[in-house]
């Protein structure tokens, strides 16, 4: 081999050692962190992210206050009224009035040649009013009724008049009509005469007012149907009331 070629040539550690400066060092892989923990500090700006509040607490709130501001109140109302019943009913003490048909009389029950029957009867009624604090002033436009089997034999009216206090009023009512009597009304007739026993529906309708103390309230309607068994319809005789059954309601 040629020592030429065997030549070591010098290494130029100027050049190299001024292109290691040149480049950037590289960041460390690890990071130690101080004791000091005031050397950390947060960053200078950090956006916030805005938030939305809903305002369904506040509108459920609401309602359920309202629905308790209701039951509060319709609970003073029953106390109010409550109160006011048990004082009107300790002070007026009311009872409800009887009505009770006391006599029953014949003037006429004529069967005409047509088959019409002509009757007159005179009702004698029996109006009772037990209460001390409370009166009943009975207007117009009261209708009685008697009736056999569903048909009507006569009608009339009640007479306007005006019931104080602890008052027992005898009412006589006449009572006259024209209704057709067909063959199958005349021997149910026959056979209840023949036993004795005649079935009538006396019919009462009249306005009443309730009177407290002095002052008239609003006005209302009394219905009373009697039921009657009689003995006889003889015209001019004594009549029997062998039983009668009463009913009364009220319309407003």
């Amino acid at each position: 081999m040629d020592y030429a070629q065997q030549r070591v040539h010098p290494l130029d550690t100027d050049s190299s050692s001024s292109t290691m400066s040149s480049q950037a060092p590289l960041p460390p892989k690890y990071v130690m962190l101080s004791d000091n923990s005031a050397a950390l500090r947060p960053p200078p700006y950090r956006r916030n992210i805005p938030r939305y509040h809903s305002n369904h607490h506040k509108s459920g709130s609401g309602c359920l206050r309202c629905i308790c501001c209701c039951y509060c109140f319709l609970f003073v109302l029953i106390l109010l009224l409550a109160g006011l019943s048990f004082c009107f009913y300790t002070f007026f003490k009311p009872q409800i009035p009887s009505y009770k048909v006391q006599n029953l009389g014949i003037g006429a029950f004529n069967l005409e040649l047509d088959f019409s029957l002509y009757t007159e009867f005179v009702v004698t009624v029996k109006a009772d009013n037990p209460n001390e604090r409370i009166g009943f002033i009975y207007g117009k436009d009261s209708s009685v009724v008697v009736a056999y089997q569903g048909s009507t034999l006569c009608s009339g009216n009640l007479p306007a008049f005006h019931q104080g206090h602890k008052n027992i009023t005898m009412l006589k009512v006449v009572l006259k009509g024209r209704s057709q009597f067909g063959s199958g009304l005349q021997q149910a007739l026959v056979e209840n005469r023949e036993t004795g026993r005649i079935p009538l529906l006396i019919t009462v309708k009249a306005p009443v007012s309730v009177v407290l103390g002095e002052w008239p309230l609003r006005q209302f309607v009394v219905l009373v149907n009697c039921s009657l068994v009689v003995d006889n319809l003889a015209p001019h005789e004594k009549i029997n009331i062998l039983s009668s059954k009463y009913n009364v309601g009220v319309q407003f």
